[in-house]
């Protein structure tokens, strides 16, 4: 018979979700897959319900069902224009020294700019395969979700990946500057004809090291992409998961790179619905046209009853994401805290709900082996951290990061630092 596909040769399954039923194996407490344990809000919960008896059961519009794609575009249109949502935005207005009436600085046009999408992971998939050809280069940040690099390969571009440095996770400009230009770069030979790279990848909190973006070092890709011509493809699922100090700042309404961004994102995580697999993209209405194709060859479209149900969710008050914001910066500091006592070495995220630890110290030369032995003996899921890095000059990947998250009950969360306390005696019994 003839081979199969060059393309998807080298694709492994997905490390993260294989550490869920490593976890179901041993009877692990979950720390691995990113997904709550927890209840969605009660407004979405009970909407479901009535959508269960209502007439949304065939095909909603392609790109996205109406009230869903309004309901979006008058949030984000609000939280991009002022952070805030919109019961608060006469406040942000006047901090702006702008009048009370003054139209939205973001405004958003949910018939051409907004794509429903089966979550994020389509959302991506559809947008690199809008702006990338076959050839082109993608730079992707490393560490970086493991989604990435295949989404590039199979659009039939070559990802390249820029390290983001632990602990503090900060890039080098210039080796940033020669993955845009086409120049080689950490074991990337340049690009053949030497044109500069078609993409970039930005995750804004990113996934896994919980990194935030400064306005500083965002306007440092700006202008780089905007030298180069580089589209930028965002991930900003975690947008409402930033820890004070530190405030997300939208890659799109930077001066200049409205027109040449995707913005990509995702009901999951706001709204604790990650099985509902609701996603979007908002860009200009020439991109979103195209984009509008692909998902319609790809997915079709998005379930309608959820996308009803979700709209509950996309109107919650600002008071919503404060509270949501508190519980996980009472999560976060339950497992740093946590790993503290258990003399585990960690970063402390700036965002989203990922927290890196550093366990070179138990010799493992394989972080997967170290990782399964963490779930068989420990009784705790972790994530490989060679899931994630691939920077290193002859493609090796970082192993010595595990990561693990905390968006569970408090109680999950005791009950997995309970096991780490013996951390050290269990892995050392090898």
């Amino acid at each position: 018979m003839q081979p199969l596909s060059h393309r998807t040769a080298t694709f492994t399954d997905s490390v993260i979700r294989r550490m869920t039923r490593v976890c179901a194996r041993y009877g692990a407490v979950n720390l691995s897959q990113g997904f709550p344990d927890f209840d969605p809000p009660a407004a979405v919960l009970d909407r479901l319900a009535e959508v269960a008896h209502e007439d949304y059961h065939q095909y909603s519009i392609t790109w996205g069902a109406c009230d869903t794609r309004e309901a979006l575009a008058a949030k984000q249109e609000s939280f991009m224009s002022w952070g805030v949502a919109p019961d608060a935005a006469p406040a942000a207005k006047a901090a702006l020294g702008l009048p009370a009436d003054a139209a939205s600085t973001f405004p958003i046009d949910p018939e051409t700019e907004v794509v429903i999408t089966c979550g994020s992971t389509e959302a991506m998939m559809a947008a690199m395969m809008t702006v990338a050809n076959p050839g082109d280069r993608v730079v992707v940040f490393s560490p970086f979700y493991e989604n990435y690099g295949a989404d590039a390969i199979l659009s039939g571009a070559d990802p390249v990946y820029v390290p983001l440095r632990p602990p503090t996770y900060d890039f080098d400009p210039a080796e940033l500057e020669a993955a845009l230009a086409g120049r080689a770069v950490l074991g990337h030979p340049a690009t053949p004809d030497g044109r500069p790279a078609k993409a970039l990848v930005l995750c804004n909190p990113s996934n896994p090291c919980g990194k935030v973006f400064t306005r500083d070092e965002l306007r440092v890709i700006a202008d780089l992409v905007e030298k180069y011509d580089v589209y930028v493809l965002t991930d900003e699922v975690y947008e409402h998961i930033v820890y004070a100090p530190h405030r997300h700042v939208y890659f799109a309404t930077l001066p200049g790179m409205r027109e040449r961004t995707i913005s990509v994102s995702s009901l999951s995580k706001t709204y604790s619905i990650t099985g509902w697999r609701l996603g979007y993209t908002i860009a200009p209405a020439k991109i979103t046209a195209r984009i509008k194709k692909v998902h319609d060859f790809l997915t079709v479209g998005a379930a309608a009853p959820l996308q009803e149900a979700v709209v509950a969710g996309l109107r919650m008050p600002q008071s919503y994401y404060d509270g949501l914001l508190h519980t996980y910066t009472h999560k976060r500091d339950l497992l740093c805290a946590g790993l503290d006592r258990a003399g585990l070495a960690h970063n402390v995220p700036e965002g989203a709900y990922y927290v890196m630890v550093d366990v070179s110290a138990f010799g493992y030369d394989d972080d997967l082996a170290f990782c399964e032995d963490l779930a068989r003996k420990v009784r705790v899921g972790a994530v490989p951290g060679s899931s994630f890095f691939r920077e290193g000059p002859d493609g090796s990947r970082e192993s010595r990061y595990v990561r693990l998250h905390f968006a569970k009950r408090d109680e999950t969360l005791r009950a997995a630092l309970d096991n780490l306390m013996r951390v050290r005696e269990l892995m050392a019994a090898r």
